[in-house]
């Protein structure tokens, strides 16, 4: 479907964009909180998180007329997945006070390689975006 198609191209751009900015420890200047400090917020990261996550599980599942199930849009799902999924994780771990080696590993994975995850996003958007009929694009 058209619509999951546009959803991908956004919400990934979007989580490659949050994940590849470090966030500000002070607090903005009421004259210029934005568009780049709501999107450093907890819960809007948790959102965009379940969002992408969601929107990548439905490009899996549906595809586009002509394109291959499954295979046809395989890089832009794994990039929503990596970049929900880290921007979830990242949520958790400011909540959670429990220590668990399990955890631990992932937060070595994905944390510590958040930008590489985000860089990764944001090029299965742009190359999503400017080819849209290559396969596993």
């Amino acid at each position: 479907m058209i619509q999951f198609y546009f959803l991908s191209i956004v919400l990934n751009a979007l989580s490659g964009y949050v994940l590849t900015r470090e966030p500000k420890d002070e607090e903005p200047d009421l004259d210029t909180v934005g568009f780049h400090w709501s999107l450093q917020n907890e819960t809007t990261r948790l959102i965009l998180g379940v969002l992408t996550i969601v929107v990548g599980l439905l490009k899996i599942l549906s595809s586009v007329q002509g394109d291959l199930p499954v295979i046809g849009d395989l890089i832009p799902a794994l990039a929503g997945f990596l970049a929900g999924f880290a921007l979830v994780f990242s949520y958790y771990r400011s909540r959670s006070t429990l220590e668990s080696e399990h955890t631990d590993k992932i937060e070595h994975l994905l944390m510590h390689n958040k930008k590489w995850v985000g860089f990764f996003a944001l090029a299965a958007a742009g190359l999503h975006f400017l080819f849209p009929s290559v396969l596993f694009l």
